[in-house]
């Protein structure tokens, strides 16, 4: 929201720019789910993240409002297809007696992580510019799509 601001956005854009950002994952969810039965989690999780890379580089260089709306509609596409996917794969990859305490854990992993992230964003906006952030956290979703190449094993076919 912060680049869209710096872009010029106001007020009302911005929750419009939101709410087609939800309106965009609602639409694109269930969708995305038979996608990720299909490609498999493992898959659409890194197709998301690869995604999610080039749409964090994309605001980094947005150099206008309607970028940024673009970028709104992608990234909800991306969110739609990965909150299920990585719920799914939770369950792929646990007993069903684990199955709360995996929740559990992933969605507690997911909560610590923001806040050092987020943390890292604003020193990042605030000591090298709006792009900053971005130009990091792209690579970033990179390398964290290697680390599901290597640790989440390929689901028998």
């Amino acid at each position: 929201m912060l680049r869209a601001q710096t872009l010029g956005l106001g007020p009302v854009q911005l929750f419009l720019a939101l709410a087609a950002f939800s309106l965009v994952v609602s639409l694109s969810s269930t969708r995305a789910g038979a996608l990720s039965d299909w490609l498999g989690r493992r898959g659409l999780i890194v197709a998301g993240w690869t995604i999610y890379a080039v749409i964090y580089v994309g605001f980094a260089f947005a150099s206008s409002a309607w970028h940024i709306w673009a970028l709104y509609i992608g990234y909800g596409l991306y969110y739609g297809a990965f909150q299920g996917a990585a719920s799914a794969l939770v369950v792929d990859l646990v007993p069903p007696a684990l199955r709360g305490t995996a929740y559990g854990l992933f969605n507690g992993a997911v909560g610590v992580a923001a806040l050092p992230a987020s943390v890292l964003a604003g020193l990042l906006w605030d000591w090298y510019g709006a792009p900053a952030p971005f130009l990091v956290g792209g690579p970033l979703a990179l390398v964290a799509t290697g680390g599901v190449l290597a640790v989440v094993p390929r689901p028998p076919r």
